[in-house]
């Protein structure tokens, strides 16, 4: 939730964000409307509730017809009092609904426009060259016995998949990787559970452009998370942070479950874009003015991952249109694919300010003070995009898999994986 008084003070500022983003600034002349119509609403309330406590004196003070004319105006006024009670409950609400609806405003350093319109900031490492035919990984995990997506298929639907054998080591590599990385940073461990409440999902943002790519158990008040980022900005809801022991840095494990609602269509070989995934997220809490050096910290760590995984990748500033509702400014790592021919996104690193902190009610005390804190979040691991690019980075062609030296000690100081059919 953006800051009640940006809006109010400075509204061309916020109708320039939407246009930024490619949306409309109606959101913010009817939240400047229903803020207006909140003043007045308590204004009303405020000034019966005054006269009604004056009648009580007076009432009280009264003697025969005076006292019965005092009287009536007393319960016709406790009427109006409830009814202004209720109009002004109403008005809070148009007023928070029309606000929540306002994207956090996009740092002035990113682009404007949608999904194509990022800029690339830098190209790390050499896009792999082969002298035989590459394989695409649905077919490099058949060979190695790692991927199995019929069975997958067969027991959950499109979209699902059996890691198996050399594709759960994998995994399980992937993540042990990621966490003692992120344990050498300080960052504390955590499982965080992977079914929340609807706060929980409405204080990160995800019930609204995202609302639809959410599973929802039926039946009960209770979310599956699409990414452990949810869990984490809940963590400390409601609570006022020692503003001297920031930053709080946390590494989460957990699955991630998401719809894929507007994906039909797209990426449906293999397991590029599916509905489950295990991710490594890192978490942070943050002073506003520290959040933008911490960013880029998060983005260093991501970088520093992909490397030990010798994968070639590229750095992209994404574009206002595509940050979601939370970030003011999204880094993405996308790694080259061969059998696409391009990159494509493995990591994503976002600075939220204070947008989450201020829908969850988290933060920090400074001094004699307390104040709003920042969030931030990156994508340290997943576990089905980096074992599509190291598979078909590092192949061979006899359809082996070289490991990447850093990632060797987490496979039992395998070098290549050899496939166990032709």
């Amino acid at each position: 939730m953006i800051d009640p008084r940006l809006l109010r003070d400075d509204p061309d500022r916020v109708r320039a964000a939407q246009a930024k983003r490619g949306l409309s600034a109606e959101v913010v002349d009817r939240a400047l409307s229903a803020d207006a119509d909140r003043r007045a609403a308590i204004g009303d309330f405020e000034a019966k509730r005054a006269e009604q406590k004056q009648l009580g004196k007076q009432v009280a003070q009264a003697k025969g017809e005076e006292k019965q004319e005092l009287l009536a105006r007393t319960k016709a006024l406790s009427a109006e009092v409830k009814a202004a009670e209720a109009a002004q409950g109403e008005a809070e609400t148009a007023w928070r609904t029309a606000l929540m609806e306002i994207p956090n405003l996009a740092a002035d350093e990113v682009p404007a426009g949608g999904e194509d319109d990022f800029a690339v900031l830098e190209h790390v490492g050499t896009v792999p060259q082969f002298d035989f035919e590459p394989r695409d990984h649905v077919e490099l995990g058949r060979m190695l016995g790692a991927i199995d997506l019929e069975r997958g298929a067969k027991v959950s639907g499109s979209r699902f998949y059996f890691l198996t054998g050399l594709g759960a080591r994998l995994h399980r590599a992937l993540v042990n990787m990621a966490m003692d990385q992120a344990a050498e940073h300080g960052f504390i461990e955590v499982v965080p559970p992977s079914l929340v409440k609807p706060r929980a999902m409405e204080g990160t943002g995800f019930l609204g452009q995202a609302a639809d790519d959410v599973y929802r158990i039926e039946g009960q008040d209770l979310y599956l998370v699409g990414t452990s980022e949810v869990p984490m900005a809940a963590f400390h809801s409601d609570e006022i942070l020692d503003g001297a022991a920031l930053p709080l840095r946390y590494a989460a494990y957990s699955p991630c479950f998401r719809k894929e609602a507007g994906s039909h269509g797209k990426d449906t070989r293999g397991i590029f874009r599916v509905h489950w995934f295990d991710k490594v997220e890192m978490f942070v809490y943050t002073t506003l003015e520290e959040a933008p050096a911490e960013h880029a910290r998060l983005l260093a760590w991501e970088r520093a991952f992909l490397d030990k995984l010798e994968l070639a990748y590229r750095v992209v500033d994404v574009a206002a249109g595509d940050l979601g509702l939370s970030a003011v400014r999204k880094f993405d790592c996308e790694a080259w694919i061969a059998s696409q021919g391009r990159y494509r996104e493995l990591t994503s690193a976002s600075n939220c300010t204070d947008f989450q902190s201020r829908r969850l009610d988290t933060r920090g005390r400074f001094g004699d003070t307390t104040g709003p804190v920042a969030t931030l979040n990156g994508t340290l691991s997943s576990t089905n995009r980096p074992i599509i690019a190291l598979l078909e980075t590092h192949q061979q062609a006899d359809g082996s898999v070289r490991v990447p030296e850093a990632l060797r000690p987490y496979l039992g100081g395998l070098e290549v994986l050899t496939p166990v059919t032709a």
